[in-house]
C-alpha cells in the first residue's frame, strides 16, 4: 500500500509467476492480493474472464517486475539452487583432491565458450544457472588443496557461512546507526590484535583495510600526518622531500602507494637485503643519512615481516632501534607473516613488532580468512581520525541519539565499507585462540617437512638454506641439467624449466605453484602454504607432480 494509503489498480501488479508454490497468488504481497480481490469482486463474466485476468496480471508481471530488486518468495527456488551448486560444484568437488585445480582455456577459446554479453531483455533463471556453472568450472578453484600458488588459498567453512551473512546483510560500516553489530565486532578484533602484537593492553586504533596495499598506504598517510600535520591542509607543495625506506624485496606497495600519494617513486629509498631477503642495517642507516645530506626529509621506515617471495624477516628489533635514533615513523608490514604472532613457538620471527608505530596484518593470508581480510594497526590512538575526517555532516552528525565515537567510518579513506570483519570473527568464534595457533603450527610444520624432502634429493635444490617463513624456493632440475657446468648456458636452461612445468600443471589441471626470477637468479619456484589441511603424503605428491612433469626437458 502507498504511503498515502490509496491503491492505484491502474499501475499495480502482481510479482513475478515464474515460480509456483500451487497457489495462483504464489508469492505475490498484501497489496497484489487486494488488486486480485478486486478484479474478482467486480467481474460480472464468470470464470472464465477471471481466469483471463489472473494470466493476463501474471503475463504482465512476468516482463515487467522482473528487474525488482527486493527479494520475495518467488526467488526462494533459485536462490536454493544456488546454494546447492556452490556448496556442491565450488565447496566440495572444487576442493576435492581428486578433482582439478583448474579446467584451462586459452582466452580466446573460453571468451568463446562463454556468453559473456549483456542482453537487452533479462534471461531467465534456468539460463542464469547455467551461466553459474560455467563460471565455477572455468574458475580456479583456490580452495584446492594442491592450490599453492599465492599468499591466500582453502576455503574455510565458518568463515564462508560468516562471509554469506554479511552479503545477505550487505552493510556499510561507517556509522553504528546502519552496521551496530559490525561497528562493535570491529572494535573488539582489532583490539585483540593489537593485543597480540604487543601494543600495551592493546591501546591504540585500527581499521579493516580492503587489502593490504591500502594498509600500507595507511602506514604511510598517518606517519606523513604525525610527522608534519600541516599536510592535510596545504599539502605537499607546502612541505620538504619526504622520503621514506624499505628493503628492495619489500611489497611493491609501498613504492605504488608513495607514488599515489605525491610522495614519489624516486622518494622510497631501497634497502639492500642479505642472502636470506632481510634489510641490511648498514645500508638503511647510510641512507637515512645519505637522504639528510641530499636535503630530504626521512620521516618513515617501513619493514617487512614475511617478504613475499622469500618469506624473510627484517630485523625488527635493530630497525625499531634506528627509528627511534633518527625519529622516524617504524611500520612493520607483516601482512603475510603476521599469522605467526598466534603461536607461541613462531611469533619470535617478529621480535621487535611490539615497539611499531603501525602495522599491516592480512588475516586472509596465512590465517587463512576468506579474501579479503586486511587490518592496518597503530598504536596512536585518535591518529587515525586526525589524519583523514572531513566530519561529513550528512553521515557523521553530532547531534545523534547516542554515542557518536560509534560512528567510526570518517578515520577511513573509504565511504561505503564492507564488513569485512564478520568472517574472521566467526572463524575465529569457532577455533578459539588456540585452533589459530594449531592451524599456523601446522602450515609451518608442512613447510619444514616440504623442505627436509627438497635437501635429500639430488633433482631439487634450495634457494634460501632455511626458510623462514612457509614461503619454501627451489629449483628443479631435470636429467639433462644435473651433471652440467654452472655457467651462463646452465642458467639460460634452468630459468626455462619452472615456466615449462607451469604450463604444464596449469594444462592438465593437476596443481598449481608459482615461480619467479628475483635479481640475478633465475625462476624458480615459491611453495606457500597456508591449507592447514594439508598433509605430508600432500609434501610428497607436490614434489612428485613437479618432478614428473620435468623429468623430459
Amino acid at each position: 500500500m502507498p504511503a498515502n494509503g490509496q491503491l492505484n489498480v491502474d499501475v499495480q501488479t502482481v510479482e513475478d509467476f515464474h515460480i509456483s508454490s500451487g497457489s495462483e497468488s504464489a508469492g505475490m504481497s498484501e497489496e497484489d492480493e487486494e488488486i486480485l480481490q478486486r478484479g474478482r469482486d467486480t467481474t460480472k463474466c464468470g470464470a472464465i474472464k477471471e481466469d483471463r485476468m489472473v494470466h493476463d496480471v501474471a503475463v504482465e508481471s512476468s516482463t515487467t517486475k522482473r528487474y525488482h530488486s527486493q527479494p520475495n518468495r518467488t526467488h526462494e527456488k533459485f536462490l536454493r539452487d544456488c546454494v546447492d551448486e556452490l556448496l556442491e560444484r565450488a565447496i566440495f568437488s572444487g576442493t576435492d583432491k581428486a578433482n582439478k585445480v583448474l579446467e584451462w582455456r586459452n582466452p580466446e577459446d573460453l571468451a568463446a565458450l562463454l556468453d559473456l554479453e549483456l542482453p537487452a531483455e533479462g534471461s531467465t533463471d534456468t539460463q542464469l544457472m547455467d551461466y553459474i556453472r560455467q563460471t565455477i568450472k572455468y574458475s580456479v578453484k583456490t580452495g584446492h588443496p594442491y592450490f599453492v600458488n599465492q599468499l591466500f588459498s582453502t576455503v574455510d567453512p565458518y568463515a564462508l557461512a560468516g562471509q554469506w551473512v554479511t552479503d545477505a546483510l550487505n552493510p556499510s560500516v561507517y556509522t553504528y546507526e546502519v552496521a551496530p553489530v559490525f561497528t562493535l565486532m570491529e572494535e573488539v578484533v582489532l583490539r585483540e590484535l593489537r593485543k597480540i602484537v604487543g601494543f600495551p593492553n592493546g591501546e591504540g586504533d585500527g581499521i579493516f583495510a580492503p587489502g593490504g596495499s591500502i594498509a600500507n598506504g595507511y602506514a604511510i598517510s598517518c606517519a606523513r600526518y604525525r610527522n608534519m600535520p600541516d599536510v592535510k591542509a596545504r599539502g605537499l607543495h607546502a612541505m620538504p622531500r619526504l622520503v621514506l625506506f624499505t628493503s628492495e624485496d619489500a611489497h611493491y606497495s609501498i613504492q605504488k602507494l608513495a607514488s599515489f600519494m605525491g610522495i614519489g617513486a624516486d622518494n622510497v629509498y631501497s634497502i639492500r637485503t642479505d642472502a636470506c631477503g632481510k634489510m641490511e642495517m648498514d645500508h638503511l642507516e647510510s641512507e637515512i643519512l645519505r637522504a639528510k645530506c641530499e636535503g630530504g626529509h626521512p620521516f618513515m621506515v617501513s619493514a617487512t615481516a614475511g617478504t613475499t617471495v622469500l618469506g624473510a624477516f627484517d630485523p625488527l628489533t635493530e630497525i625499531a632501534n634506528l627509528c627511534e635514533k633518527y625519529q622516524l615513523w617504524f611500520h612493520v608490514d607483516a601482512a603475510w607473516g603476521g599469522g605467526a604472532l598466534v603461536s607461541p613457538k613462531y611469533r619470535a620471527l617478529l621480535a621487535g613488532i611490539e615497539r611499531a608505530d603501525s602495522v599491516t596484518w592480512n588475516p586472509h593470508k596465512l590465517l587463512a580468512a576468506p579474501q579479503q581480510c586486511s587490518t592496518f594497526l597503530t598504536r596512536h590512538p585518535n591518529l587515525l581520525k586526525q589524519c583523514h575526517s572531513c566530519n561529513a555532516s550528512y553521515l557523521f552528525q553530532k547531534d545523534k541519539f547516542y554515542d557518536t565515537k560509534y560512528d567510526t567510518g570518517d578515520k577511513h579513506i573509504q565511504c561505503g565499507r564492507r564488513a569485512d570483519v564478520f568472517k574472521f570473527w566467526l572463524m575465529w568464534k569457532a577455533k578459539g585462540t588456540l585452533g589459530l595457533q594449531r592451524h599456523a603450527e601446522k602450515v609451518f610444520e608442512m613447510a619444514e617437512f616440504f623442505t627436509e624432502q627438497i635437501r635429500q634429493r639430488d633433482d631439487f635444490e634450495m634457494v634460501v638454506a632455511e626458510p623462514e617463513c612457509t614461503n619454501v624456493c627451489f629449483w628443479y632440475l631435470p636429467p639433462s641439467l644435473r651433471s652440467c657446468p654452472r655457467d651462463e648456458e646452465f642458467l639460460t636452461k634452468l630459468h626455462r624449466v619452472a615456466p615449462k612445468i607451469k604450463e604444464r600443471m596449469m594444462k592438465e589441471g593437476s596443481m598449481m605453484i608459482t615461480y619467479q626470477p628475483l635479481r640475478q637468479k633465475p625462476n624458480f619456484f615459491r611453495l606457500v602454504l597456508q591449507n592447514s589441511s594439508l598433509e605430508k603424503s600432500d609434501m610428497l605428491h607436490i614434489i612428485n607432480k613437479i618432478a614428473q612433469l620435468g623429468e623430459d626437458l
